[in-house]
């Protein structure tokens, strides 16, 4: 009887998600981010029938954390020199202006307008 019981606990606890102890634990892979996914929507907006090989999308990544952690840096640096510990967006489109070429500084202030612009209306 004592038998029987124990193997009905056993069923009730397992039923409840708790493991009997006979099944390996997986370690969990940490999460890593990616711009990926925003690189794929970009360029099924800018070419909706051609697709990215896992190689060029890594290398597309590299090349956005790149740009961004220049960008970062630059835009630190400026706030750093007018005695700021708060990154604001003139500090981040100074950066653009002066890390980005011609005609792609252009873009990417206009761009850049529009998003805070777009972001402060909808508060």
């Amino acid at each position: 009887m004592s038998a029987e019981r124990g193997q009905q606990q056993q069923q009730a606890s397992s039923r409840r998600g708790r493991s009997s102890g006979n099944k390996k634990s997986r370690k969990r892979s940490k999460r890593k981010e990616t711009y990926s996914m925003y690189i794929y929507k970009v360029l099924k907006q800018v070419h909706p029938d051609i697709g990215i090989s896992a190689r060029a999308m890594s290398i597309m990544n590299s090349f956005v954390n790149d740009v961004f952690e220049r960008l970062a840096g630059e835009a630190a640096q400026l706030a750093q020199y007018s005695g700021r510990s708060t990154l604001t967006s003139r500090e981040v489109q100074t950066a653009v202006r002066l890390l980005l070429p011609g005609e792609l500084a252009k873009h990417a202030v206009s761009e850049g307008t529009k998003a805070v612009t777009k972001y402060t209306s909808s508060k």
